[in-house]
């Protein structure tokens, strides 16, 4: 069973929708004690990082994901999902889950550069044992809709970059916790096996 996590903000369904297309179990919840008797915990997210930092504490979420983590399950983040992983962010005063070292910042919007970075761009694989890569090429796109990105403490959690203005993490993985901040489940024919890869893993 892959718990998907419902804190009022984000494309939940689609999330779910993709996954169970691969043949997946869901369980999209809101409550600690079903997160605990899931093998597997998605956090998508769309919206500003404090009000989300904000629903997950408040609804006991935040400790609830730690546990699993500390649990050794395996954890994906998605957009807002993976950036809430970290320790704070420029958008907001809230502190983070602060799963994995790091800030996020804001994208500096010049003439040649708009802020949010959204449409296609490609993946640079840094960590090429990574299963979520599994059956795919370095260089394959995926879709963006961010106007803020992850700055890793430790680069070696970076599994994969991409480039707009700046080379920024895309994916990161430290142990048994993913984040991909790109959307999978608008990603076509990449992003589905990403997913798939993460069901298998």
């Amino acid at each position: 069973m892959i718990g998907i996590i419902d804190y009022g903000m984000g494309n939940i369904h689609s999330v779910q929708k993709a996954l169970e297309v691969l043949g997946a179990e869901t369980l999209v919840t809101n409550k600690p004690q079903e997160i605990k008797q899931c093998a597997k915990i998605v956090l998508p997210g769309v919206g500003a990082f404090d009000d989300a930092a904000i629903e997950l504490e408040k609804r006991g979420l935040s400790a609830a994901i730690k546990e699993a983590i500390a649990a050794k399950k395996i954890f994906l983040g998605i957009c807002l999902g993976m950036q809430l992983l970290f320790d704070k962010s420029e958008e907001g005063k809230k502190p983070g889950l602060g799963i994995i070292k790091g800030s996020v910042k804001k994208f500096k919007a010049s003439s040649s550069l708009k802020v949010p970075h959204m449409g296609w761009n490609t993946l640079k694989f840094r960590q090429k044992d990574c299963p979520l890569f599994t059956g795919l090429e370095d260089g394959c796109y995926v879709y963006f809709c961010h106007s803020y990105y992850p700055a890793v403490s430790e680069t070696v959690v970076t599994a994969a970059t991409a480039n707009y203005g700046l080379e920024f993490s895309a994916i990161v993985r430290q142990d048994n916790v993913y984040g991909v901040q790109f959307h999978p489940e608008k990603s076509q024919e990449t992003g589905i096996k990403i997913l798939k890869n993460f069901i298998q893993i």
